[in-house]
């Protein structure tokens, strides 16, 4: 069984099941669509089954509506966004630049009319019971029992407890340390109760998106490594609900990795981040990061999951692409039934 944590949202496509074999899964973060973003259409030409923005689909960063909703009019507007759309369904996730300020988390004004906003671009019926939910967490299922996918999209900017600055001791690391506490949360109670749940659900490969870094040390950016008592929790939940392969697709870096966790009782965890569709990486070199798999790749990048049932030990790849469609690296694992 494998597991991956995504972000997602519905599409008019999406209620047909993924029949092409492989399935193939692209996704991508950090667009800016007032800057060149013809990787939308490298990745439409892919033929992809499905695309997932995993957050910054745009830089509004404002708290006031008129502004943001002419932010999502840009991307909407965008014959490369159209083109995507009209090859595969899209879903997506938010981070700190579409929630609407720097790093922020619960605390933010107007992260109510942000969610409207948000719910509404991407098209989510007013019947979805996603809209009932606080936050823009979701889940779904498709395929057949022996073949299902089930694809977890976490709200990591809704519930968040305000990060803490420390002081950097590199040039790589960020300004924020580590925080610890009973009531220190990144998905608040009620986003685990709803994880916990769904889960519990069977699936042949589960796969779970964070806009943020799941796996990496720490770094001193925004990651889950700030939130240490949470990560370990998301850690033993998978282990428990969901033993096997377990693979976290992550944005918000502005570079790609792959970060691999090996644990003593079970199979490594796996942390695909792609970042960015359009926004490069301002240094020469990324933060360290003991998890990581070969070297960072700091330029424009897109990532893919591609899934074949025909085998009896079916297979996964996690693939991670350059602006014109060439794999820079792999990654091949087992679904064992």
């Amino acid at each position: 069984m494998i597991l991956l944590l995504v972000y997602i949202f519905t599409h008019p496509l999406f209620g047909q099941e993924l029949a092409r074999q492989p399935v193939r899964i692209l996704f991508g973060s950090c667009l800016d669509p007032r800057k060149p973003h013809h990787i939308l259409s490298v990745i439409a030409d892919m033929n992809p089954d499905l695309f997932i923005f995993l957050g910054d689909n745009i830089y509004a960063d404002t708290s006031d509506r008129y502004i943001m909703a002419k932010h999502y009019h840009e991307l909407g507007e965008s014959p490369l966004f159209q083109k995507l759309q009209a090859m595969c369904p899209t879903l997506a996730v938010w981070d700190d630049h579409d929630y609407g300020k720097n790093d922020a988390g619960a605390g933010f004004s107007a992260k109510d009319m942000s969610r409207e906003l948000f719910l509404d671009f991407w098209d989510v019926p007013e019947g979805s019971p996603r809209r009932d939910n606080t936050g823009i967490y979701h889940a779904i299922e498709t395929g057949p029992t022996n073949q299902r996918i089930q694809i977890i999209l976490l709200d990591t900017r809704y519930f968040r407890t305000p990060l803490k600055r420390g002081r950097a001791s590199a040039a790589t690391e960020g300004p924020y340390t580590p925080l610890h506490g009973s009531d220190v949360t990144l998905l608040g109670e009620e986003q685990w109760r709803w994880l916990e749940n769904k889960l519990m659900a069977p699936a042949g490969l589960h796969i779970i998106a964070s806009s943020i870094q799941v796996l990496t040390e720490y770094h001193g950016w925004e990651s889950w490594a700030n939130f240490p008592e949470e990560r370990f929790r998301l850690i033993n939940l998978v282990k428990r609900t969901a033993p096997g392969k377990v693979v976290f697709i992550s944005g918000d870096r502005h570079f790609g990795e792959l970060s691999i966790l090996h644990l003593e009782d079970t199979k490594p965890l796996y942390d695909l981040t792609s970042s960015g569709l359009n926004r490069r990486y301002p240094l020469n070199r990324p933060n360290p990061n003991k998890h990581r798999k070969g070297e960072a790749y700091l330029f424009e990048n897109f990532g893919m999951i591609s899934v074949d049932w025909r085998d009896e030990d079916a297979a996964v790849t996690l693939s991670l692409f350059n602006a014109q469609g060439e794999e820079i690296l792999r990654q091949d694992l087992s679904v064992s039934y």
